[in-house]
């Protein structure tokens, strides 16, 4: 039997949300961002990316592109109670789904009689619940899958086979393809290889040359949209949960550090007492004006999600590092997950949002 996968991706997600609760907005570009000077885009409605604007992008070169530009802060809570509500219509429907975001996940649907009109009826219940569009894509692996839901959206509905992504993108950029930055984007141009087609053609040799002898034919094969990654079963273990937060000045007082430190804590400590968990390692991210980022952490005996403890290691191991630059940005994260009989957690839907590092 082939495989059959499915790839969910939620149509400007944030934004979206936005405007079901700003109707009057609709029509108008609208860009989700905070409002400090090192603030980024976290999404722009579709009206907004005809200026340009995308994620990730600085918020005041978006304002810049569009000064009549609607911008609205994030509100995460509200995201996450919509892709809640919309990741519980998708596992009704499909037994097997991995949630990878928010706004996107992963459907097998090897074995369904008609898998096609089973990812339409989905389609369609997404946008009653909750007014949402859900661009699809499906395809014999992942890859496919999730380059084919980014061909047309919004409301997209591509299916591919893999010989069909080879065809219809060749002549696209290899940054196209997941895992492609751009750095190595920049290498292949080097190399004259600035299409997927013309990556797909390289030999192993040449590329393993450049690249190595586990990179190159790995970028090959991603050019060739060859995937073997499984749709994960849910109930993987989460790696994570963290909080962290972009100075609008660097910072350079070891008091202002520990105390944005310890108020990261806190709010972190006050989610995962929340949902019951407890991790037992304590992490801190510092990125130091010249955007040098460095991580420490420590395992504790036992797992814990109390503030005071979790606050207390942070700032030790802040001050064992004692940052030779001010400061930009600051994080801390607990991981490590443990039940109440001390075992390693497992979570559902949840893992993924646990990862994320959420802008405050």
């Amino acid at each position: 039997m082939s495989r059959r996968i499915a790839h969910l991706d939620l149509d400007a997600f944030y934004a979206s949300v936005e405007l079901q609760r700003r109707p009057e907005l609709r029509g108008l570009p609208v860009i989700v961002a905070g409002s400090g000077p090192r603030a980024v885009v976290t999404t722009a409605s579709y009206e907004a990316r005809r200026f340009g604007i995308g994620s990730a992008m600085p918020a005041s070169r978006a304002r810049r592109l569009c000064p009549e530009a609607v911008v609205i802060p994030p509100d995460f809570d509200a995201y996450r109670e919509v892709s809640r509500t919309v990741m519980g219509i998708v596992r009704d429907q499909i037994d097997r789904v991995e949630v990878v975001g928010l706004d996107e996940a992963y459907a097998d649907l090897t074995g369904l009689v008609a898998p096609h009109a089973a990812m339409r009826r989905l389609v369609g219940d997404v946008r009653e619940a909750t007014g949402l569009s859900v661009s699809i894509g499906i395809g014999p692996n992942k890859l496919v899958a999730k380059v084919a839901s980014d061909a047309e959206k919004p409301a997209g509905f591509v299916v591919l086979s893999r010989e069909e992504a080879c065809a219809r993108f060749a002549g696209a950029s290899p940054g196209l393809v997941p895992g492609i930055g751009p750095r190595t984007v920049e290498r292949l141009a080097a190399m004259g290889l600035t299409t997927l087609g013309a990556l797909a053609a390289a030999g192993d040799d040449q590329l393993s040359a450049r690249f190595g002898g586990r990179m190159g034919p790995w970028l090959r094969r991603r050019a060739r949209f060859e995937d073997g990654g499984e749709v994960a079963a849910e109930g993987r273990v989460a790696v994570s949960e963290s909080r962290e937060t972009t100075f609008d000045t660097d910072i350079a007082a070891a008091p202002d550090m520990e105390a944005a430190l310890r108020r990261l804590a806190g709010e972190l400590c006050a989610g995962l007492q929340r949902h019951e968990r407890r991790g037992r390692t304590i992490a801190i991210k510092v990125r130091l004006s010249d955007f040098t980022t460095v991580t420490r952490a420590r395992t504790l005996p036992a797992a814990t999600n109390d503030a005071a403890e979790v606050a207390g290691l942070a700032v030790t191991l802040l001050r064992e590092y004692a940052p030779r630059r001010p400061v930009r940005l600051l994080g801390v994260r607990v991981a490590s997950f443990v039940d109440d009989d001390g075992q390693a957690a497992s979570v559902g839907a949840s893992a993924a949002e646990g990862q994320l590092a959420l802008p405050l």
